[in-house]
């Protein structure tokens, strides 16, 4: 009788096995401890049809030599450590994150990040902006990696207002309640209004603000400028919102007495 119980009894075992398994799989996804940062920034790069080749790489290359550049490389040593992604976007269907989280603590660590943009391939050709898709799939990124970030922020740059997928201030509105901040760039080569869209519709949350680019040529400076700014925890005056970042002071300060034990979402 024992054994013909303990036969009735297998199947269920295995179903109790498969669902911690299950568990098991999920858990640390959302539970494990992440490593404390000064910063998450992901990158927003436009490669809808607006963009033709060789604007795509002026984009790409312009990034990659203001990602190496000293004033960002400074921004980046002074930070305590910062983790970025790259995220190429154009319509709903078409959101690629190219280079997946890294953390940059180093001046080797910024130079192989660089490597890793001008390596980039471009996904294939999209006609649509969706911006709005954009900003959800950066949000999720952000919320879903292994780190957690004393300031979060997405750096969106593009040359058209958005067409297709999600309302863009509904989705801004729903990246901004989970404390990530939002800023544009602003490529004027097609729409000389493109700042003001970028400041009403997109950017939104502690510190946000808009920068422009002329055209392609000017990206490589434009975006330096950006990311020295948004690298560094001392906002500077101009075309922002109201803010509560830290200085650089605090955010070092924090950094060191979480580094003996990691903040958990």
């Amino acid at each position: 009788m024992r054994i013909a119980q303990r036969a009735r009894l297998v199947p269920h075992i295995c179903a109790l096995f498969l669902v911690f398994s299950m568990v098991a799989s999920i858990v640390p996804a959302y539970g494990q401890s992440r490593q404390t940062v000064g910063l998450e920034l992901a990158l927003l790069v436009d490669v809808s049809a607006s963009v033709n080749e060789q604007e795509y790489r002026l984009q790409i290359d312009g990034l990659a030599d203001a990602v190496r550049s000293p004033a960002v490389l400074e921004a980046v040593l002074a930070s305590g450590g910062i983790v970025v992604c790259v995220i190429q976007w154009a319509q709903q269907t078409l959101q690629y994150k190219s280079v997946d989280w890294t953390h940059l603590d180093g001046k080797a660590d910024v130079l192989n990040f660089a490597i890793q943009i001008e390596s980039m391939n471009r996904p294939a050709p999209a006609g649509q902006t969706a911006i709005g898709d954009a900003l959800a799939v950066a949000s999720n990124e952000i919320q879903t990696n292994n780190y957690s970030g004393l300031r979060r922020v997405i750096d969106l740059s593009g040359d058209g207002r958005s067409n297709d997928g999600r309302l863009l201030r509904q989705a801004r509105e729903k990246v901004i309640e989970h404390d990530i901040t939002i800023n544009g760039l602003a490529i004027l080569n097609e729409i000389p209004d493109l700042k003001a869209y970028f400041r009403s519709q997109l950017i939104g949350g502690p510190g946000a603000f808009v920068m422009t680019a002329q055209d392609y040529t000017d990206f490589s400076r434009a975006i330096g400028k950006k990311l020295e700014r948004e690298i560094r925890p001392t906002p500077v005056a101009g075309n922002t919102t109201p803010t509560r970042l830290a200085s650089s002071e605090t955010v070092n300060s924090q950094l060191s007495k979480s580094s003996a034990k990691p903040i958990t979402k």
